[in-house]
């Protein structure tokens, strides 16, 4: 008789493959932290943003105490393109790095993991999509993010996008993973408002996502939970203006456990229907899985309704059935950061027309779908963009 048949938790698995180096002012140790790797030689990969906003500096300036040689490559766009990757390879291989940072957004992050791949086991990113995709050794890499979003400093995937099709790679490895990821609240102040919004949201979609997954399990829960009851509570004041360490502090680390939930649990519909949004219309992706997440609620509230229960209460939504409460809370962030919440809001007149057959197609053939708690056919996706374009 196996434990669950007897009353006992399900058998599952779980893997936290990232040590955390959280607080105010913690990016100062990224010196420290890369010669406890074994790093001399570091390749920081971080876009031209956070450069300016002075991030990329201090990260080097507390490698370059540590007795580090570094060496940025910046060449690449908020989703980083197989083309960008392939450059940041060819950039490595002319410096030969022995570790790697990504000290950025989630765009840093993704693509100083896939420069990782090309760097140590060659080939194309196009070879990579799926999980445990090289089976080899890559360089040790330390995260460090400036946004509150991805949760890409906690997961083993990077998320790339074919140069050719738009369409987003999601490549994955346990090497892949960041050794470590600093968790410094002060380099999320500078984001611009809509990116802490987009980012936000993001992140709100990987807790309520991830909590419902047909692959979640009591171990991946406790963190989507923990995630949910800390973005539930502080994201609002984020969008509000709140620029305290503590607000912002939460905010980052609820979307590190949002992170490590994906990474155990993955995600559901609203990523496969918000993917193709992005590599048709060029919808931003916290947008795109923003409109589209009340109407995914709305679709699972049956098959998903104790795990919708249990965050509704954390979140004292109690008004409303669960579903309905918690579609309503996501619809209202989007308002409150003044956010698009139709599909022609969002893609707009001038942009190529909305061909929801054709995302429909698009958004059946992602893997993120197939974790989605009520099963998800073309046509049912196809209604449910008709639903958010209305």
């Amino acid at each position: 008789m196996d434990a669950e048949s007897a009353g006992g938790p399900p058998a599952f698995s779980f893997r936290a493959l990232t040590r955390l180096v959280a607080g105010a002012g913690s990016i100062e140790q990224l010196g420290r932290l890369a010669a406890e790797l074994g790093g001399s030689r570091v390749l920081v990969v971080s876009d031209p943003g956070v450069i300016a906003v002075g991030h990329t500096q201090r990260g080097i300036d507390a490698l370059e105490a540590a007795g580090c040689t570094t060496a940025v490559f910046s060449d690449f766009s908020e989703n980083p393109t197989t083309i960008q990757v392939e450059a940041g390879a060819a950039a490595a291989h002319e410096f030969t790095p022995d570790l790697i940072v990504g000290l950025g957004g989630g765009s840093s992050m993704d693509c100083a993991k896939g420069i990782n791949f090309l760097f140590c086991c060659g080939g194309r990113m196009q070879d990579y999509r799926g999980r445990a995709a090289t089976g080899r050794p890559l360089l040790p890499a330390i995260g460090c993010p400036t946004t509150a979003g991805t949760g890409s400093e906690t997961q083993s995937f990077a998320l790339i996008s074919d140069a050719q099709t738009g369409e987003k790679l999601a490549c994955g490895d346990p090497h892949a993973a960041f050794r470590v990821a600093i968790l410094d609240p002060c380099l999320t102040l500078t984001q611009p408002p809509r990116v802490a919004a987009l980012t936000g949201i993001d992140a709100v979609s990987h807790a309520l996502e991830s909590h419902v997954s047909t692959a979640a399990t009591p171990a991946s829960q406790v963190f989507s939970r923990e995630a949910w009851r800390l973005l539930s509570q502080h994201l609002p004041r984020v969008l509000a203006g709140a620029t305290d360490i503590e607000t912002r502090a939460a905010v980052q680390l609820g979307a590190a456990w949002a992170g490590l939930a994906i990474e155990n649990a993955m995600l559901g519909a609203a990523h496969a229907t918000a993917n193709p949004l992005t590599a048709t219309h060029q919808v931003a992706h916290g947008l795109a899985v923003g409109m589209m997440l009340p109407h995914i609620i709305r679709y699972n509230a049956e098959a998903a309704a104790p795990g919708y229960a249990e965050l509704a209460t954390l979140a004292g939504l109690t008004l409303e059935p669960p579903a309905a409460a918690l579609a309503r809370w996501v619809e209202g962030l989007l308002e409150q950061a003044g956010l698009a919440r139709t599909l022609s809001a969002a893609i707009g007149p001038a942009s190529p027309g909305i061909t929801i057959d054709h995302l429909a197609t698009a958004a059946a053939s992602q893997w993120t779908g197939s974790f989605n708690p009520r099963p998800c056919s073309p046509a049912d996706l196809a209604a449910l963009y008709r639903q958010a374009d209305r």
